[in-house]
């Protein structure tokens, strides 16, 4: 018996997001599944390879695989925004050609990186003096460093757990996290926490809490900047200052 059946809008009615995921990274996933849990929110994962080991070369090749990885979200909704989950991969590639490599899929979807959103979120914010934090080696670092200088900004206080291998980064505990988030807070308007396999949801509120200045963790100004693009502007107090926050005007 064949029975009849209506169709609808489908789960993103307010908004259709795409997300293309490191194949190390086991943290974006579960911070932006808390979120991104909203009514009509739809939200979809692509996984894209990625060496262990986070150096310029490791970063670059990536490019490559972007179209491939874009790919791999279904084909039938209409995005609104799609993201790309790798904030010193965004600093070496460059924000521009990420777009443009997840554009040769999606042509008119708009696109952003960790990169991008930290720089968009300091902006909304209306920060300048930053307080930086990463696991990265210091040539990474450095890399990232000067792009947010090219952006405007000024890194107040820098410091790095300088650790390669991305499958020990997704292990570094959130108690150090926000011991060296405080450690770098000294004469910042802001504290930015680079990488999104850092655990850095459940520590925002208590570092914010005692420093007195707002966080811009990689996975939150991604979360953030994905659900702003696409014009849903829920405040979520819970996750920090920053999603109290609507983008800076033009």
């Amino acid at each position: 018996m064949k029975l009849p059946f209506d169709t609808d809008a489908g789960i993103g009615t307010r908004a259709t997001l795409g997300v293309i995921v490191l194949e190390t990274d086991e943290t974006l996933e579960p911070e932006f599944a808390r979120m991104m849990a909203l009514d009509g929110v739809a939200l979809y994962h692509s996984r894209i390879p990625m060496a262990p080991e986070v150096r310029p070369d490791t970063l670059a090749r990536m490019e490559a695989d972007l179209p491939a990885a874009a790919r791999l979200l279904p084909s039938a909704p209409a995005f609104d925004v799609i993201g790309y989950g790798c904030t010193s991969a965004a600093t070496v590639i460059g924000s521009d050609a990420v777009a443009r490599a997840i554009q040769e899929v999606f042509s008119r979807v708009r696109v952003t990186d960790p990169l991008a959103a930290i720089i968009a979120a300091g902006q909304a914010l209306g920060v300048r003096r930053l307080g930086f934090l990463t696991p990265y080696v210091p040539q990474v670092s450095a890399q990232m460093r000067d792009r947010l200088a090219d952006a405007g900004f000024e890194i107040a206080d820098f410091g790095s757990f300088e650790e390669g291998d991305d499958r020990v980064v997704a292990r570094i505990a959130p108690a150090s996290i926000d011991r060296g988030a405080r450690q770098v807070a000294a004469g910042a308007e802001a504290v930015v926490i680079a990488c999104t396999n850092l655990r850095c949801l459940p520590v925002i509120p208590r570092i914010e809490a005692a420093t007195g200045v707002p966080v811009i963790a990689s996975n939150l100004a991604l979360g953030w900047h994905m659900l702003r693009l696409a014009g849903v502007g829920d405040c979520l107090p819970q996750f920090g200052r920053l999603f109290a926050t609507q983008l800076a005007a033009d």
